[in-house]
């Protein structure tokens, strides 16, 4: 029974994921682009984990902790991108 809500919990991810990227692709504009990425991001995080508890194993929490990291430093580098142009301001030393 664990085992049928975990498989079911997998194919709604992957349901969701497909979603997102037809937002992705047919996006209106950037700023919904780049929350379908983040969106993409977490669910990958969920998928990762429902495999970590189906092959009973704590190798796959690297790659959770990675995707994370990952995620939130590519939506601030991209929402700063948005906000003013560049994402790293080099300043001049006089």
């Amino acid at each position: 029974m664990f085992s049928f809500i975990l498989s079911t919990a997998l194919f709604f991810l992957t349901l969701s994921i497909l979603a997102a990227l037809y937002r992705l692709i047919k996006g209106p504009s950037i700023p919904d682009r780049v929350q379908a990425l983040d969106f993409i991001a977490i669910n990958l995080v969920a998928g990762v984990a429902i495999f970590s508890i189906i092959f009973r194993t704590y190798a796959y929490l690297e790659i959770i902790l990675l995707i994370g990291i990952l995620s939130f430093v590519g939506t601030i580098a991209l929402a700063r991108y948005l906000e003013r142009g560049i994402v790293i301001e080099y300043k001049r030393r006089r």
